[in-house]
């Protein structure tokens, strides 16, 4: 087989849901309030494939810097060759 390069390769366990945790998102996950300046954790769901972050982002800790209706801006430190910039 070939070599892939989806967005989504290498990504079996690191977007699965759970042990018995798999079905309908809790409201309450929706119902969360964010705002400028938390500090947040960046964990995409399989079972929502909308607005999912690229897995490099995945696991990584970030703050707040925008707040829509739809989505939540977050500021991460990338770490690069030499020094961690903000992306």
């Amino acid at each position: 087989m070939t070599n892939t390069k989806g967005k989504r390769r290498g990504t079996r366990y690191m977007f699965s849901r759970p042990f018995r945790k798999h079905g309908v998102v809790p409201l309450a996950t929706y119902m969360r309030i964010y705002k400028k300046g938390d500090t947040v954790d960046i964990k995409g769901m399989g079972a929502v494939q909308k607005g999912m972050p690229h897995k490099c982002y995945h696991g990584k800790t970030g703050r707040v810097y925008n707040v829509t209706q739809h989505a939540v801006g977050i500021v991460v430190n990338k770490q690069g060759q030499d020094s961690c910039q903000e992306n």
